[in-house]
């Protein structure tokens, strides 16, 4: 299903392959940014701490949050490696195709905190050992969040890191340069095993029902339970 961790890899790949594409143009890396961080909005929507109502309204300041910090970040970085004349065309080209990681990663890190602002204003569920509900926590909120943005900026890193650097090499061998019409489709292989390689490893840095001292926490939640710990699910 779209949106879904299980649909991250067949919905992303071809974003991904959109915004490692090389000689991007204003408009070209505006799109991809923009339709990358929809997506994202998206599944961080669906994938949020959902025991509390969220509003449209957070949706749409998430959503817009996200897309104007990736565009800004993507479109700068492009204008600062345009303005580098130290570069030579090839080292220009080839610094270019890493912009997308720091756009998509501080994007990523806003889209998550918008996305699911609600959480930290409200708190979230912590439960017992035995699964009661203790109280409602801001301070694990942030936790929540903390380690999910985590987890966005390790996501992108071997997914717009990884193929350049492969895609640079592959491109000088025979086959590609005799066949150029071959590039795409196997940068899109290369990206979709980046991929497949990223998201498992991304969400698996931090369990989706972390645990956390009841001394973290706030004092009515402490004195709510007799449990050292307590949990809560952080979402994915």
């Amino acid at each position: 299903m779209p949106f879904r961790m299980s649909g991250y890899i067949p919905f992303g790949t071809p974003i991904v392959v959109g915004l490692l594409l090389p000689n991007q143009t204003l408009a070209s890396t505006v799109f991809w940014q923009w339709l990358n961080q929809s997506h994202n909005a998206c599944v961080n929507y669906a994938n949020r701490n959902a025991t509390k109502p969220s509003p449209a309204s957070k949706f749409i300041q998430g959503y817009l949050g996200a897309v104007i910090s990736a565009v800004s970040i993507a479109v700068g970085l492009n204008v600062l490696v345009q303005k580098a004349n130290k570069f030579t065309p090839a080292t220009r080209l080839l610094v270019q195709r890493f912009v997308p990681f720091p756009a998509v990663a501080s994007a990523n890190i806003c889209n998550v905190v918008l996305m699911r602002y609600g959480e930290l204003e409200e708190g979230i569920d912590v439960l017992d050992g035995d699964g009661n509900l203790v109280g409602s926590s801001k301070i694990a909120a942030r936790h929540a969040l903390l380690e999910t943005a985590l987890t966005r900026v390790v996501l992108p890193m071997p997914i717009l890191v990884l193929p350049p650097i492969v895609m640079s090499m592959l491109e000088k061998t025979a086959l590609l340069q005799a066949r150029p019409r071959l590039l795409l489709p196997v940068q899109s292989l290369v990206c979709l095993a980046a991929f497949g390689l990223a998201l498992p490893l991304a969400i698996s840095l931090f369990p989706q029902m972390s645990e956390i001292e009841t001394t973290q926490l706030e004092p009515e939640i402490a004195r709510a339970t007799s449990s050292r710990t307590v949990v809560y699910n952080k979402g994915l």
